[in-house]
């Protein structure tokens, strides 16, 4: 069995409460570096792949992670970014009408949150990407790195628990996910 790292990019530079899903926003270069350097101590010696979202905040944390490990060259993937909150991006989460919010959380699944992505089609992406994953680790056998989002990582956690069947309601959805520059590890 091999382990799959999500990697949690370092803290974007955006206004707090701010919905920002795929907008391509920077995040902290600092804490990129020392994310990248803490990651880069903790990875075992040999790793089968390293992916990373193909958003700036991400792939800042891969080219930090690769500058102190060579063998740690990183690919961008689409299929793990974060959700597209289509005309919710940019704004904040308060100001946002309760009636749009309320309409996505009866239907977390199919609702496409701002114009967006439904949650469904970015839970079938990462169902993609982890099945490439799962058989990109096992001819070499060793672990794989994705640096990604919360979103992401929630995701994961859905369908390791739940398959890819049926999208969560609500109040099944997980809340927790790796804080800014750090991961969870999941075998798979």
């Amino acid at each position: 069995m091999s382990t799959l790292w999500l990697v949690r990019h370092a803290r974007p530079l955006v206004a707090p409460g701010l919905c920002y899903g795929r907008l391509d926003v920077p995040a902290d270069a600092q804490a990129s570096r020392a994310a990248a350097q803490a990651l880069a101590r903790a990875l075992p010696p040999e790793v089968a792949a390293v992916r990373h979202s193909p958003l700036q905040r991400c792939e800042l944390l891969a080219l930090e992670l690769r500058a102190l490990r060579a063998d740690l060259a990183s690919n961008p993937d689409p299929r793990i970014l974060e959700m597209d909150f289509g005309g919710w991006e940019g704004r904040a989460w308060n100001a946002l009408p309760k009636a749009d919010i309320a309409a996505w959380a009866a239907d977390l699944g199919s609702h496409a949150p701002g114009g967006g992505e439904p949650l469904a089609a970015m839970l079938a992406r990462v169902a993609q990407a982890l099945r490439d994953a799962a058989a990109s680790a096992r001819p070499q056998g060793g672990d794989v790195v994705w640096i990604t989002h919360a979103g992401v990582a929630r995701c994961v956690q859905w369908l390791q628990a739940h398959g890819a069947a049926r999208a969560p309601q609500s109040h099944e959805w997980p809340e927790a996910a790796p804080g800014f520059g750090a991961w969870v590890q999941v075998a798979f």
